[in-house]
């Protein structure tokens, strides 16, 4: 492919030296240039691709897309001046790969919680409906019935846009995709050509990289902002923030709610742990998915199903089908009746959620023990307040290690104390191992006992000190419970 093709839509500033010239692949980590490619420099987090420039040259790119020209002249390379290298490699990306967002249907996913959930039962519906279905999301990458492993919620935009080309080859007709605020901040879902977006709400979360939250919502609402007028937008408006991303969206604008008016509305009837009965839009179904918190995630997907064109008794029937998401609410129940719950709340709106659900289904007769912990390297705003709700909303709470990353765990756990009120205090422990930390709940909890435990979900490992050591709360939690039925 020429360069001057994949440039289309780029904001250029000048350019210096020939851009009819074929091109390998583009690469913005210039450790993986080989002869040909072109680089694109872009300031991260963690590093400046600017710095690598000249390594990026050494290697044999003959193009580099930058936001500051070197001052050196490299012969025979073409270099790019442009306004956002971010914004340029998503253009750059989408137009490499053919835009193949305009070759499927795409529905991105965004807000603080139940955006994993969403997207994955959007691609369990469609797969069970018999079309070849496509995901994009913080647990894993599906092209079809082919699994990839997931490194981030929104991949990068070179990412993104080789995945849905393989969906296109594949012949998948519909992708979901979870749409993260640094996703959108760092322009990777930029050109990228949406049939759908999803609002499901906004909480405390990602306030260590916005720098307010005001700007995490602005931020979120860009995406909305960016919807074509073909596409449609359905918000969450018992959120108060739904309405705002609609404000300025040429998108046909729907809204879903379970407490006030909407195009989609529901109601529960029953909340049980063996699921829920709801009625929506005046119509009963039978899920098995649990909580108010996945009330709204279903009715997000009822609308999301009959708006790209599915009857809505046959969406119904599907939803009926659906399996809960791994690590969202999922449990087990012990030979001696303690039920064991693992789940990914690791934001305070999050946390209260599924404590709320577990209290609508427990009987009082029994004792909720909470083990949770806090993420190291992340808002440590949110630790206080994670603590205080879980400690006044269970029995017993066991604060331990989450994925600590670079941080000493004991210190989160300070951090997270802080926030315990003083009537709590008897109720919590620490525990910094957090194997130890579910051992001590599995020998804690008596017959009909409920533990959660929450933060990781999904997650098969711990990050200490950059290295990731296996760790599956599930099957941790699964096995203890076994050992001690013996």
């Amino acid at each position: 492919m020429m360069l001057k093709d994949i440039l289309y839509k780029v904001a250029i500033e000048a350019v210096k030296g020939a851009t009819d010239i074929a091109i390998n692949k583009i690469e913005f980590d210039s450790r993986l240039i080989v002869a040909g490619d072109v680089f694109v420099a872009i300031r991260g987090t963690q590093s400046d691709g600017h710095n690598y420039i000249e390594k990026a040259i050494s290697l044999g790119a003959i193009a580099v897309v930058c936001e500051t020209l070197p001052e050196t002249d490299f012969e025979g390379v073409t270099f790019v001046n442009v306004q956002n290298s971010g914004g340029a490699l998503a253009f750059m990306a989408s137009n490499f790969y053919n835009i193949p967002s305009q070759d499927l249907k795409l529905v991105g996913i965004t807000g603080t919680n139940g955006k994993t959930t969403i997207a994955s039962l959007l691609y369990q519906l469609f797969t069970n409906a018999g079309y070849k279905t496509g995901l994009l999301s913080t647990v894993k990458v599906m092209v079809g019935d082919k699994e990839y492993k997931a490194t981030h919620t929104t991949p990068d935009s070179l990412t993104i846009n080789r995945c849905l080309n393989e969906m296109v080859e594949a012949g998948v007709e519909y992708c979901f995709m979870e749409v993260s605020s640094h996703g959108i901040h760092q322009n990777r879902t930029t050109g990228l050509e949406f049939t759908g977006g999803v609002f499901t709400n906004l909480s405390h979360d990602h306030l260590d990289y916005h720098s307010s939250f005001a700007e995490y919502r602005d931020v979120k609402k860009i995406f909305f902002d960016e919807l074509p007028k073909t596409a449609f937008a359905l918000v969450n408006v018992d959120d108060k923030n739904g309405l705002v991303m609609l404000q300025n969206t040429r998108a046909k604008k729907l809204v879903y709610a379970l407490k006030t008016y909407a195009d989609y509305k529901a109601q529960i009837l029953e909340n049980q742990l063996s699921g829920l009965l709801m009625k929506i839009n005046e119509q009963e179904i039978w899920v098995k998915l649990i909580g108010t918190f996945n009330a709204y995630n279903l009715l997000a997907i009822y609308g999301v199903a009959v708006n790209l064109g599915l009857e809505d008794q046959e969406v119904l029937r599907l939803m009926s089908e659906l399996e809960s998401v791994s690590g969202r609410f999922q449990f087990i129940v012990s030979n001696t009746k303690v039920t064991a719950i693992v789940d990914y709340a690791h934001t305070p709106d999050a946390l209260e959620n599924v404590l709320k659900t577990i209290e609508t289904i427990r009987t009082k007769n029994e004792q909720l023990i909470t083990v949770v912990g806090c993420g190291g390297d992340r808002d440590k705003t949110k630790r206080p307040v994670m603590a205080s709700i879980a400690s006044s909303m269970s029995d017993k709470v066991i604060f331990t290690s989450d994925n600590p990353r670079g941080e000493e765990p004991d210190a989160i756990i300070t951090d997270m104390e802080k926030g315990v009120e003083p009537q709590d205090y008897k109720k919590t422990i620490a525990i910094t191992d957090r194997k130890q930390a579910i051992k001590t709940a599995c020998q804690l909890a008596m017959p009909n006992d409920i533990i959660l435990i929450a933060g990781k979900g999904h997650e098969t490992y711990q990050e200490i000190k950059g290295i990731r050591n296996h760790f599956d709360d599930m099957e941790t939690v699964t096995e203890l419970l076994a050992q001690l039925n013996k």
